[in-house]
């Protein structure tokens, strides 16, 4: 059954699974749907046309599905997608899309945003992501699966940030990000690879090691980059991590990467 505390100002016209809790002083607006399972804990605004997936938990003075802040933006209807068995701390922001991007924010599954982080207008966030406190996303910032983004941390507008890669706390990503990278600093740099959590997350020595050869030889000091990434591509054609990292340099060549401070 569906607990709904008296405080609570919830739209007739909103889409509530049948156990749905929504806390003390908490606000739903009439387009939000909330799925099984979803709690609102307190004093949460979810707004827009949004939709919280199975299981998630939101806790105090989240704001979720507010406009984007767009000066382009003129009130148009557009989206923000959570998906399930995500956890929402205090004070955190997701906003719907824009009419001029992709019309819709989406949330993957299963992610940590901690206190006060923000993730803007048309982003597109993987599973198992975790955003510490203060981490902050730019409009149309993409982030993979398992990404770690360290508290105060902040992506430009239309960053690419690939899957399971670290970013230091305070730093400032102005450039795409390879997967399984390791970057930090104002402006963020890469330091190497994420080896952490790549063992954290049970990678194989094996592909650990691939990816370690890979990364000596796409940043060496020989050569042009192109020239190492075909020579990358040809010596690590058959170890999957090395080639996704190969296939999203490739993917948008003309976009600037993170590189490291100094020759590998």
């Amino acid at each position: 059954m569906t607990r709904i505390h008296p405080t609570a100002i919830v739209a007739p016209e909103a889409q509530l699974a049948s156990d749905v809790e929504i806390g003390p002083y908490s606000i739903v607006g009439p387009d939000v749907t909330l799925k099984a399972g979803v709690r609102l804990l307190s004093h949460v605004v979810v707004e827009g046309a949004t939709t919280i997936g199975e299981g998630c938990t939101v806790h105090p003075f989240a704001n979720l599905g507010g406009p984007p802040q767009h000066l382009g933006h003129k009130g148009e209807r557009t989206e923000l997608l959570i998906g399930p068995r995500n956890i929402i701390r205090e004070h955190v922001t997701m906003h719907t899309g824009t009419a001029s991007g992709k019309g819709v924010t989406t949330i993957g599954a299963d992610g940590l945003y901690m206190v006060g982080s923000h993730v803007a207008h048309d982003c597109a966030v993987g599973d198992f992501v975790v955003l510490a406190k203060g981490a902050t996303l730019g409009g149309h910032v993409a982030i993979g699966d398992y990404v770690f983004m360290g508290g105060l941390a902040a992506a430009h507008q239309f960053s690419r940030i690939g899957r399971y890669s670290f970013i230091g706390g305070l730093a400032a990503v102005t450039k795409d990000v390879i997967p399984y990278g390791s970057v930090w600093g104002n402006h963020a740099h890469l330091e190497g690879l994420n080896l952490v959590g790549l063992k954290r997350r049970g990678f194989s020595r094996e592909a650990i090691n691939a990816l370690r050869a890979a990364y000596r030889l796409l940043f060496a000091d020989e050569g042009t980059f192109q020239e190492r990434l075909e020579d990358v591509a040809e010596a690590h054609a058959g170890t999957p991590e090395v080639m996704e990292i190969i296939d999203f340099i490739r993917a948008d060549a003309s976009r600037p990467l993170c590189l490291p401070e100094r020759e590998v």
